[in-house]
């Protein structure tokens, strides 16, 4: 039985290398969208889109590899009642963050464990996220000098580097943040044998 995580997330295989895991990736090919188009219709809070699509994705992964343990992850920013997505340029997310300067956006991170096809194992974790007054001259010149890796989060920011000066006050956790909450992931592998107690 082998660990997979089923994204093609730098930041989340990392993350869980850094923590000492063995696994394997294994990307899902979940089209992300078509799951969530009916959710959206149906008014789904952002937390459920996010455990709904983390589920998608480690359930298409495990029914490829059935007698494995299975990661799925995803994150949804929630901003003024809103879901956003990643910026699709740099315009997209000055925007973003001008509209987000001096307010409060959440992020919901979900984590899921399937085997055999199905979830085995669900967890949400929420950060709530402060960002301080930026005048639009601060948001250029903070995205020039992070460049286009901004367009790869959904925030437009990257906490671990440069995007923690975006910020004034953070409530939640750092993993959660970075999009894979390892805590309750790692109690769970414990609880499940796959790692020592």
């Amino acid at each position: 039985m082998a660990l997979v995580l089923a994204s093609g997330s730098k930041i989340r295989a990392e993350l869980m290398k850094n923590a000492g895991l063995q696994f394997e990736t294994d990307p899902s090919d979940v089209d992300e969208r078509a799951v969530e188009e009916p959710l959206l219709r149906a008014h789904f809070p952002p937390e459920d889109l996010a455990s709904v699509l983390a589920e998608a994705k480690a359930n298409d992964v495990s029914g490829r590899r059935p007698s494995d343990l299975v990661v799925g992850a995803d994150q949804i920013l929630a901003f003024e009642g809103e879901r956003r997505t990643k910026p699709e340029d740099m315009e997209a997310a000055r925007r973003q963050l001008l509209a987000f300067s001096g307010k409060v956006h959440e992020l919901h991170s979900s984590v899921v464990i399937s085997r055999g096809g199905e979830a085995i194992w669900r967890n949400v974790s929420t950060a709530r996220l402060k960002m301080r007054d930026l005048s639009p001259a601060y948001v250029g010149h903070y995205l020039a000098n992070a460049g286009d890796s901004v367009l790869s989060s959904v925030g437009a920011y990257q906490l671990e580097g440069l995007g923690v000066q975006l910020f004034e006050k953070i409530d939640g956790d750092y993993f959660t943040i970075l999009g894979l909450p390892m805590l309750p992931l790692l109690a769970e592998l414990r609880t499940l044998g796959v790692i020592e107690t």
